[in-house]
């Protein structure tokens, strides 16, 4: 076990959730080294040697403004919300060469530390990200996923809305766009009904599902062995669309479904997660979808539960075994 080094922070520069693990950290004296991979050049070097002492991970160092750190003592990783250089001052041609080499090279290397423990690895994320895996791994687990088809065949899509007669589409994975103006957009979980349905969904797969008749949402935040769970109150369809109008109760978790949910995580070999569930007016639970590397920052701040604590003693410990 490595206690000795360094935990690595990954991650944008704004990133309030993770200066809340970093302030943890600090308390315990336990140091950090954070950057972002658009660091890269003057503020971020990486020199890692392989292949001359038979080592299991690469020997060498990473060199920020405030320290430098040896690879090899590493003892975790915080992956959380890295950003990638763009290269925006080369031609095309050259910046995606560019930024392939900092993908390849630089995250290739952070990926390849085998003393180290990660939370998660970005391996694990990019696999656990993927909603048709989500699903049926959920479905496997007993978990009760409501009916949900992915297609672009249109005939389909309206034989499943009108089965269930009311429905929901959401995105089978969250892209950035922008106005022309520069105003960012999102998607948020909406209504949909057979006729709103036309022939451009055959471009490319869609989600529809069955709408549940919930009475309240659920986020769980499972942290290696800690199961944090809120209740979240609102009249919303999709609560993000609004934290105003959200109110918050740490609920117990059934102890059935915490486990379901450590196995679902397991699966992906994933050391953490939040997870959105629903509750019927029956009070069953009803599983969404799973965010390897979801937001809480704000959960800890409405309800108090000891989140970034729970973030701080998985990274402190490092890795189980060498």
């Amino acid at each position: 076990m490595n206690h000795a080094g360094p935990v690595a922070v990954v991650t944008e520069v704004d990133d309030v959730t993770a200066d809340m693990v970093i302030t943890e950290l600090n308390k315990r004296g336990v140091p950090v080294v954070r950057f972002d991979p658009s660091d890269i050049g003057d503020r971020l070097s990486l020199s890692a040697r392989f292949g001359a002492s038979r080592a299991a991970t690469p020997a060498g160092h990473l060199r920020t403004p405030s320290r430098t750190t040896a690879l090899e003592g590493v003892r975790s990783l915080y992956w959380r919300r890295p950003t990638w250089p763009c290269f925006e001052h080369l031609d095309d041609q050259d910046a995606r060469f560019a930024a392939a080499q900092v993908r390849h090279g630089l995250g290739g290397t952070l990926y390849a530390l085998a003393n180290c423990r990660y939370v998660n690895h970005p391996f694990s994320n990019y696999a656990a990200e993927h909603k048709p895996m989500q699903l049926a791994v959920a479905e496997r687990l007993g978990l009760t996923v409501p009916p949900t088809l992915i297609s672009n065949d249109l005939a389909d899509i309206r034989a499943f809305i009108t089965e269930h007669g009311r429905a929901i589409y959401k995105t089978l994975r969250w892209t950035p766009y922008r106005r022309g103006d520069g105003v960012g957009l999102t998607t948020w979980t909406e209504p949909v009904t057979a006729d709103e349905v036309d022939e451009s969904v055959a471009e490319v797969p869609h989600l529809f599902q069955a709408r549940v008749d919930k009475v309240a949402d659920l986020r769980v935040v499972i942290v290696g062995p800690k199961a944090f769970a809120i209740r979240i109150d609102s009249d919303l369809l999709d609560w993000r669309a609004d934290y105003s109008a959200l109110t918050y109760a740490p609920v117990a978790l059934p102890a059935n479904v915490e486990k379901a949910l450590t196995a679902h995580l397991e699966h992906f070999g994933l050391a953490s997660g939040s997870f959105d569930l629903c509750i019927t007016r029956d009070g069953d639970l009803h599983w969404l979808e799973l965010n390897p590397n979801g937001q809480w920052g704000w959960l800890e701040d409405e309800t108090g539960l000891p989140i970034a604590a729970a973030f701080a003693d998985l990274l402190e410990q490092g890795a189980s075994t060498p």
